[in-house]
C-alpha cells in the first residue's frame, strides 16, 4: 500500500507511532523516505554470513515486518537461531504473516517486547536498522552495553541511524539531499512538513563521533561508519 498517511491537511499532528495505519503502508514509506535502505538491508545478509557463528542467536531488534530478520534468516549458518524484536503490536503481527510464507534452514521467531529491557542470549550478529533513534537518550548506552555483552568475541553489531552533523553547513545541505529525496520519491511540502512534525519530539539523533564513542565505551573494540547516503549511515561495531 502506498504511504498516504500525512497526505491531507490535519489539525493537530500528534507524536509518530508504529500503529496498524504505519505498519500497512511501512515498506513504501521506508523506501520512500530513508535513502539507502534497500543497500543496508542487503548488507545485512552479506555480514550475516561472514560474521554469523553456529550455536548462537542472530538478533533483529527494532525488528518492525522483519526485513532484516529475514535477510538474517536467509544467510545464517546451522545451529543457529533468528530472533526478531518490537514493541509493535501490529509490527509483530504482520512480521509475522509474512515470514511464516518463506521456509527457512533456521528457526526464525519474532516475539513483541521492549528491546531496552527484553534479555538477550549469546549472539554472533545483532542488527539495530534506524531504531536507536527513536530510543530514549538516557537508554541508549544501556542499551548498547547490554547488546555488547550479549554479543560473542568477534561478534557485531550493524547500527543504522539518522544522523545529525556538527558543521552546520554540511547538516544544512545533507538536510536539504534528503528533502529532495522526498520530493523525488513523490512526497509533497505537506506530507513533509506534517511528517516532520509528528517525528519531533520522537526520534532524537545524534553524530556519528558521538555514537561511534558511544560502542567503544559499551565494550565494542572496533567500530566505523561503513555506509552514509546523505544524514542516513550504518556502523559495524566488532567486540573484541
Amino acid at each position: 500500500m502506498r504511504d498516504n498517511i500525512f497526505a491531507t491537511k490535519q489539525e493537530r499532528v500528534g507524536d509518530f507511532v508504529f500503529d496498524e495505519t504505519v505498519a500497512s503502508v511501512f515498506p513504501d514509506m521506508i523506501r520512500r523516505s530513508v535513502p539507502g535502505y534497500p543497500s543496508i538491508v542487503s548488507a545485512v545478509g552479506m555480514l550475516t554470513g561472514r560474521y554469523a557463528r553456529e550455536n548462537t542467536c542472530l538478533y533483529d531488534l527494532g525488528s518492525s515486518l522483519g526485513a532484516c530478520a529475514m535477510e538474517l534468516a536467509g544467510n545464517a549458518p546451522k545451529n543457529t537461531r533468528v530472533i526478531g524484536i518490537d514493541c509493535s503490536e501490529a509490527m509483530v503481527r504482520r512480521s509475522r504473516e509474512i515470514i511464516s510464507s518463506y521456509r527457512y534452514r533456521v528457526p526464525v521467531e519474532i516475539i513483541q517486547d521492549d528491546i531496552v529491557s527484553c534479555s538477550l542470549e549469546p549472539a554472533s550478529v545483532v542488527v539495530m536498522n534506524f531504531v536507536l533513534q527513536f530510543v530514549s537518550p538516557e537508554k541508549r548506552q544501556p542499551l548498547l552495553e547490554k547488546i555488547a555483552r550479549a554479543l560473542v568475541p568477534g561478534g557485531v553489531l550493524v547500527l543504522s541511524e539518522k544522523f545529525s552533523f556538527g558543521d552546520p553547513r554540511i547538516m544544512e545541505a545533507l538536510t536539504d539531499l534528503h528533502l529532495d529525496f522526498k520530493k523525488a520519491n513523490g512526497y509533497s511540502d505537506l506530507e513533509i512538513s506534517q511528517k516532520r512534525a509528528s517525528l519531533e519530539n520522537v526520534m532524537i539523533t545524534e553524530t556519528p563521533e558521538k555514537r561511534l564513542q558511544d560502542l567503544r565505551e559499551a565494550g565494542f573494540g572496533h567500530a566505523g561508519l561503513w555506509y552514509q547516503c546523505f544524514n542516513f549511515g550504518s556502523i559495524l561495531a566488532v567486540k573484541d
